[in-house]
C-alpha cells in the first residue's frame, strides 16, 4: 500500500472522505440561508453561497492548521447577521466540524481549548443582538448555535482519549509481549548457563574421582589384591553415580512430551561402507583410500568423522555436478586426517557457507561447511574447505586420536587399510591415490 503521496489507495480514500465532508457541509449551509424567521424558504440569496463557499474552502486545511480553520469559519458565521441571513445551526456548520477537528487535533491545556471553543461560540453569536430585537425564539436559536461549537468540541476531545488510550493499550501490550520474549530469552539463557554448570561439575569431579581410583586399583594390582578389587568396586559405583547424575541432568533438556530417543548406537566410521553405499545407490561413484594403520576412535571423533564424510559427500551429490567423489583415512600417530574431494564438474564454487567459501551465485547461502567446522573444533580438530587449483573442492578434516598404545585394530570390514573402489573391488592404498 501506499502512501498519501503516491496517490495509493489510501490517499484516494481520505480524498473521498473530504470532498464528502466539504460536500455536506456547503450543502447544509446553503439550507440554513434560505430560512427565513417565519420558517419559510426561499432561493439561497448570493450572501448564502458566498458564506457556504469562503467557510467551505477552508475545511481541507482543518487538519494541517485546525485553529486557523475554525478562525476563518468563526468569521464567516459571525457575517451571517449583517448579510441580511438567519443565523442557525445549519449555517454555521462548517464551524462546527472545524471545532471537531481543533478538538481531535490540538495537543494543548484543556484550560486552552475550552477557552478557544467557547470565544468561538460566543464569536457566532456576539454580531446577531446589533441587528435583530431578540425574541424568546431567537435566543433559544442562538443557544442553540453557540451550543453546537461546543458539543462538536466536547465529541473531538473523547475521539482524541479515546485514540490515545486505545494506543497506549496497544504500545503497553506490545510492550509487554516484548518483555515477555526478553524475559523467557533471558530464562532460557540462564537455564543453559546452569546446565553447562552442572555438567562441568560433574564431569569434573566423577570423573576426576574415577581417574583417581582407577590409578589406585592400578598400582595395587599385584601387590594388593583384595585392595584393588575394593577400588574396582567404588570405581564401578563412581562410575554408576556419574552416569545417572548425567542421564538426569541432559533429561532436563528434553520436554515431557517427547518419546524416549530409540537406543541404537551413534554412527561411526564402522558404518561407513553403508553409507557409502547409499550415495552409490544414488548414482555417485565413491573410491575410498586409507593410509596409515586403522585405528578405533573415541566416541566422539568417531562420530564426528562418519557426520563430516556424509556432510561432504551430500554437498558433493548437491552442487558439485559431478558423478565421482573420493574420500581419503590417513591415520597418523596422534590424528585421523578425513579428506573428501569431487572433481569440479558443476558450476559451483562452494556447496556452503562457511569461512574460505563462496557460496553460489544462484543458491541461497547453506551451512554445511559451518556445520562441519563446529563439529571439528568441538572434538579438538581442525577443518578446512575451498576450491582445488585444478578444479573441484576439497573438504579437510584433522581429528586427534588417543595414544597408539591404548588403542587396538580395528574390526574386521569397518575401515581397513585398503582402498574401496565403486564397484566393491579392493586394493592397495597406493592404488587409489591421495587426492
Amino acid at each position: 500500500m501506499t502512501n498519501s503521496d503516491g496517490g495509493g489507495p489510501r490517499s484516494r480514500g481520505m480524498w473521498r472522505r473530504e470532498t464528502a465532508i466539504t460536500a455536506t457541509a456547503f450543502a447544509l449551509c446553503l439550507l440554513g440561508g434560505v430560512l427565513h424567521v417565519d420558517d419559510t424558504a426561499s432561493a439561497p440569496p448570493a450572501a448564502a453561497y458566498l458564506i457556504a463557499v469562503v467557510s467551505c474552502a477552508v475545511l481541507p486545511l482543518r487538519h494541517r492548521a485546525p485553529l486557523a480553520a475554525l478562525a476563518a469559519t468563526t468569521a464567516s458565521g459571525m457575517l451571517v447577521p449583517p448579510l441580511g441571513l438567519l443565523l442557525t445551526p445549519l449555517i454555521v456548520a462548517p464551524a462546527v466540524i472545524a471545532a471537531y477537528a481543533y478538538a481531535l487535533t490540538v495537543r494543548t491545556e484543556r484550560r486552552a481549548e475550552s477557552a478557544v471553543l467557547l470565544l468561538s461560540a460566543l464569536l457566532l453569536v456576539a454580531p446577531t443582538p446589533f441587528f435583530e430585537h431578540l425574541s424568546g425564539q431567537d435566543v433559544s436559536r442562538m443557544g442553540a448555535v453557540a451550543a453546537f461549537p461546543v458539543v462538536a468540541g466536547v465529541l473531538g476531545h473523547s475521539t482524541r482519549n479515546r485514540r490515545a488510550y486505545l494506543a497506549a493499550v496497544e504500545e503497553r501490550a506490545r510492550r509487554a509481549e516484548e518483555t515477555r520474549d526478553s524475559e523467557a530469552r533471558h530464562r532460557v539463557a540462564e537455564e543453559r548457563v546452569r546446565i553447562a554448570r552442572e555438567l562441568h561439575d560433574l564431569v569434573a569431579h566423577q570423573i576426576t574421582l574415577a581417574n583417581a581410583q582407577a590409578t589406585v586399583a592400578a598400582h595395587l594390582f599385584d601387590a594388593r589384591p583384595e585392595q584393588t578389587r575394593t577400588s574396582l568396586h567404588e570405581l564401578v559405583e563412581t562410575t554408576g553415580h556419574a552416569l545417572d547424575e548425567l542421564r538426569a541432568t541432559v533429561g532436563l533438556l528434553r520436554q515431557s512430551g517427547d518419546a524416549a530417543a530409540p537406543a541404537e548406537p551413534a554412527p561411526g566410521l564402522s558404518d561407513l561402507p553403508t553409507l557409502l553405499e547409499s550415495f552409490r545407490r544414488a548414482g555417485l561413484k565413491v573410491s575410498v583410500c586409507h593410509e596409515g594403520t586403522a585405528r578405533p576412535l573415541p566416541p566422539g571423533v568417531d562420530l564426528t568423522a562418519y557426520r563430516i564424510v556424509q556432510e561432504a559427500l551430500t554437498n558433493v551429490t548437491k552442487h558439485a555436478g559431478t558423478s565421482s567423489a573420493r574420500v581419503r583415512l590417513a591415520w597418523n600417530r596422534d590424528r585421523v586426517t578425513v579428506t573428501v574431494t569431487d572433481d569440479g564438474g558443476g558450476a559451483r564454487t562452494a556447496p556452503a557457507t562457511g569461512r574460505g567459501a563462496s557460496a553460489t551465485a544462484d543458491r541461497a547461502p547453506g551451512y554445511g561447511l559451518i556445520g562441519m567446522r563446529e563439529r571439528a573444533t568441538a572434538v579438538g580438530g581442525h577443518l578446512s574447505a575451498g576450491s582445488r587449483p585444478d578444479g573441484g573442492f576439497l573438504v579437510s578434516a584433522q581429528l586427534p586420536l588417543p595414544p597408539a598404545k591404548d588403542t587396538t585394530p580395528m574390526p574386521d570390514g569397518a575401515t581397513p587399510p585398503e582402498q574401496r573402489t565403486a564397484d566393491g573391488r579392493t586394493g592397495d592404498a597406493e592404488t587409489g591415490g591421495a587426492p
